[in-house]
């Protein structure tokens, strides 16, 4: 009796570990899957994924739970996603800070942002808006400039932290535009928020969503955008490429990863279900109106842009000399 079940046992082993891509890809997902975000709840990066995670739960017909993992800039939830059984099972929120910064500005990353992950797609892109104290003289990039380099040293900008890409964004400014102002960082937004409000620091690179009810009260006062071309929902802002610093683009993108290893036919699902999620209505009723722009791209278009993204970066974190808090 014992041999007779035996037999069947071990086929259906075999079977199981033969079955093609495609029918493993038509079984999943078998679970819930897990969304590693790399930041607490609460912030725009967690409204992102929180978003996608919601509508791809609808599409995959299984609960997409989110699993904030905030610390070592981002690090430790990235290295959790590597090292997930690359099942389609535990997917990483990839953005700017992890996948192309971190690698230029962390000398033991425990992670490679290229090695160790199957891109799915680059899902969104939010601009930064360089906003400005009311306190300061500048009603455009031109006036910030020549104010600037008037006052050499006196004029502050404030971050979430050395490395962080607004950090960056206006080092790369500094460096295009040729003036020079201290660099304060913050240990969060919320710490920082109230001394903007009141002056004691005086400029930025934000996010829209961040920024626009202190703009429409008159708290901030707007000088750019860093995209390559003007916003949908704030056409009267000029970029900064166009107001003499040609080719300047900044901002924050997030996208899908799966750990190195996972079936390309689910690689090849999840990014179909990505793809539908981004075109739904519902989502574009979220986004939108907060200058969420919704891409959508195939995996290799995606793995690509994070090469682009890693040397642009290294290139700034080199120039300034930034270091790790």
């Amino acid at each position: 009796m014992i041999k007779a079940i035996a037999r069947p046992l071990w086929m259906s082993c075999c079977a199981i570990a033969l079955l093609p891509q495609g029918g493993y890809a038509q079984t999943y997902p078998s679970k819930p899957v897990r969304l590693l975000i790399p930041y607490p709840p609460g912030g725009a990066s967690d409204f992102v994924g929180r978003t996608i995670a919601a509508k791809l739960g609808e599409q995959l017909r299984e609960q997409v739970v989110i699993d904030n993992r905030g610390g070592g800039g981002g690090s430790i939830a990235i290295e959790i996603a590597a090292k997930a059984t690359p099942d389609g099972h535990t997917l990483g929120f990839a953005m700017t800070a992890q996948f192309a910064i971190n690698p230029a500005l962390y000398p033991k990353l425990p992670y490679d942002p290229v090695r160790d992950f199957a891109p799915i797609s680059l899902m969104t892109r939010s601009p930064y808006l360089l906003v400005v104290h009311p306190s300061v003289a500048a009603k455009s990039l031109a006036d910030l400039v020549a104010v600037a380099k008037a006052k050499p040293g006196e004029l502050n900008h404030w971050s979430t932290g050395n490395g962080s890409a607004p950090h960056l964004s206006m080092e790369m400014l500094k460096t295009a535009t040729g003036v020079n102002m201290v660099h304060v960082p913050y240990k969060g937004a919320g710490l920082a928020w109230p001394d903007f409000l009141s002056g004691r620091v005086h400029m930025t690179f934000a996010t829209f969503s961040s920024t626009s009810p202190h703009i429409r009260a008159n708290r901030l006062r707007p000088l750019g955008v860093s995209s390559p071309s003007r916003m949908k929902v704030f056409p009267e802002l000029p970029t900064i490429a166009e107001q003499g610093v040609p080719g300047y683009e900044s901002g924050t993108w997030h996208g899908l990863v799966a750990p190195r290893g996972t079936p390309p036919a689910v690689v090849k699902r999840l990014h179909a279900e990505v793809v539908k999620v981004l075109q739904s209505p519902d989502v574009m009723e979220k986004f939108t109106p907060v200058a969420i722009e919704m891409i959508g791209s195939t995996p290799q278009v995606f793995g690509a842009y994070i090469g682009t993204e890693i040397t642009k970066w290294a290139g700034v974190v080199k120039r300034s000399g930034a270091k790790i808090d």
